[in-house]
């Protein structure tokens, strides 16, 4: 068993529930962690035995820029059942994060966590 994870991958989306989060967009972070059977690749050193990460990237990108969400929550969750649906890990944990967030007060951002199991 292993782990593969993707770091403060960085998109600009229009999510959030009030009329200017969805027309001026926020700063979205994304760190999601893929856990699975890693030892075809161990011994192959091929990429088509492993998730390959640009694929991974390239999903999570499509979902922030091409949808749109009132809550975070829902857009976690909709990354890792596509995570989940196409790479087929064991587990895969999803952090979104949103970057000045619409709250009154002095916070870098709001993150939600979401896990889903195959």
């Amino acid at each position: 068993m292993g782990i593969i994870r993707l770091h403060n991958m960085i998109f600009y989306g229009f999510h959030g529930v009030s009329s200017a989060e969805k027309e001026t967009g926020r700063r979205f972070e994304v760190d999601l962690e893929l856990s699975l059977d890693l030892s075809r690749a161990e011994q192959s050193d091929r990429l088509k035995d492993t998730v390959n990460y640009k694929e991974v990237y390239q999903t999570v990108n499509e979902i922030i820029t091409g949808e749109h969400f009132s809550l975070i929550e829902a857009l976690a969750s909709r990354i890792a059942d596509a995570v989940l649906l196409k790479f087929k890990p064991d587990l895969v944990t999803v952090k979104v994060r949103k970057k000045i967030p619409p709250v009154p007060g002095n916070l870098d951002d709001i993150e939600v966590e979401i896990e889903r199991r195959k």
